[in-house]
């Protein structure tokens, strides 16, 4: 790879080019930007390790699809159709929708101005992202730009990296997650800069789902570590020991370093927050976390006392709850924690990571989990002997064997190709996925530079798009419909 230093200057981004949003063009300058290991919170923030107890961080996700279904089949927002359909279904909440995507950037100077310390964590889809922009929604995105290029809010907010197109991780072809990840990225920085992209170290998964198929988990998480992520968030029931057991309760609340092994036996790790289960949108919404923060005590790392964290996500916008209860709770919490020292603290979820580190705490002391059902699998197996063969002759036992056994992602390891074996494919999403890579794969790598071109930009939009979760598991009817379009017009692109 091209050497930081001997790498062009990266230009000032556009968030559009050509009318499309600005995906890519720039990987190896940005991939150089991203990876990094200067604090990022730790210099700004107020918080002493030694004085919390406990601590507990929010996170708020936003999402909204884009869809052919503008005047002539333009590529839409969803938000756009709720808007000018306001009649159908529960499109009359376009607007509280929309304040919803807006209020982070109300309420977070808001608070502090009042003297309290909040803290969130936002993950906005790519989608929506160009969606506002297309609408017109300067007020939403001006908001949002408030809180993460002003240095005056930046110890207060931290984004998290996703998806582009809230495509979900399992099922995504395993040579899109990375362009996947990449594209936010680029998308981000054009919109908010580079400065504030840089900042950008953990990540949230769509649906918070976590690929268990070893390949697949494996290549996720080496995308991950190239684009320059520390961390990422998991759902407690889709991770377990190496033993097979679900994680011990004390477990949950500090980092564990998440490991995965391919089929090669080849091993990656990533530091991972644990989101505990239940009721996402009525626990953030409701302040739980904070509450369920009070009733935990310090923990031991490796003989270092620190403070446990209660992590959670939630839909920013869907229901009553998040829409109408969320903001008088958001405020009471910061108020009451302002007047009272309980010696339980919002945090953010790298600028936890970095305190422990201070403190003493390494990445490798943490506790060590990895995705469900993998105990089972390397059981099958010589430890002396792992292949793609014996793994797939495990996995296909235990599906045969053990009712309780699921296995969600593909098989795909780096000396294979991911057309060959697919070409007969039907699913649209992998045909579509193979005819882009089959065009452009070689291209690329003859010439890096095909990416900032107007083809190669269009033709990954539409793979990018079908990929979204919205249109993973085609029914019937209008989303049926949408899919069947995005996958004839990236078609018609490629060809």
């Amino acid at each position: 790879m091209t050497k930081p230093d001997l790498l062009t200057p990266l230009p000032v981004l556009e968030d559009l080019r050509s009318g499309l949003p600005n995906l890519c063009g720039w990987e190896v300058e940005i991939e150089s930007i991203v990876n990094h290991n200067q604090p990022i919170f730790l210099p700004h923030t107020d918080l002493k390790l030694d004085q919390i107890q406990a601590g507990f961080a929010c996170a708020l996700h936003f999402h909204q699809p884009t869809i052919p279904a503008g005047v002539n089949g333009e590529l839409i927002s969803n938000l756009q159709y709720m808007f000018e359909h306001p009649q159908e279904g529960d499109n009359h909440n376009a607007e509280p929708f929309a304040g919803c995507y807006r209020r982070m950037g109300e309420f977070i100077p808001q608070l502090i101005a009042e003297g309290c310390n909040p803290r969130i964590m936002l993950d906005y889809s790519g989608n929506l992202l160009w969606g506002l922009r297309q609408m017109g929604r300067d007020d939403i995105l001006n908001s949002l730009k408030t809180i993460t290029c002003n240095s005056a809010y930046q110890p207060y907010v931290e984004w998290l990296g996703t998806m582009w197109s809230h495509a979900v991780i399992p099922s995504t072809p395993i040579p899109d997650i990375l362009l996947q990840i990449r594209a936010w990225q680029h998308h981000f920085a054009s919109i908010f800069g580079i400065e504030a992209l840089k900042r950008v170290k953990g990540f949230s998964p769509p649906e918070m789902h976590l690929p268990n198929h070893p390949d697949t988990l494996y290549e996720y998480i080496k995308a991950l570590k190239a684009c320059g992520y520390r961390w990422l968030l998991v759902q407690e029931h889709s991770v377990e020991t190496l033993e097979g057991l679900g994680l011990p309760q004390d477990q949950k609340y500090i980092p564990n370093r998440l490991i995965a092994k391919n089929s090669q036996g080849e091993v990656v790790s990533i530091i991972a927050l644990i989101k505990t289960q239940g009721s996402d949108t009525k626990l953030v919404a409701q302040m739980q976390p904070y509450f369920e923060a009070k009733t935990k005590e310090k923990q031991s790392i490796s003989g270092v006392k620190v403070p446990p964290l209660v992590s959670q996500i939630a839909d920013g916008e869907n229901g009553g709850v998040m829409m109408n209860e969320y903001p008088r709770d958001f405020f009471r919490i910061f108020q009451e924690l302002r007047d009272q020292n309980s010696g339980v603290v919002a945090m953010n979820g790298t600028e936890y990571l970095e305190l422990l580190e201070a403190s003493g705490v390494k990445p490798e002391d943490y506790p060590i989990c990895q995705a469900v059902h993998q105990h089972k699998i390397w059981q099958q197996i010589d430890p002396n002997s792992v292949t793609p063969e014996a793994v797939e002759a495990a996995i296909a036992i235990l599906k045969q064997t053990d009712h309780q056994f699921q296995m969600e992602g593909a098989s795909w390891t780096n000396h294979l190709s991911w057309v060959q074996g697919y070409e007969n494919v039907l699913e649209p999403m992998k045909q579509l996925s193979i005819a882009f890579h089959q065009k452009y794969d070689s291209l690329v790598q003859d010439n890096p530079n095909i990416t900032q071109e107007f083809n190669y930009q269009q033709a990954l939009l539409y793979n990018l798009l079908l990929q979204t979760s919205c249109f993973r598991y085609w029914g019937q009817g209008t989303w049926t419909d949408y899919a069947k379009e995005l996958y004839r017009r990236g078609m018609e692109v490629l060809n």
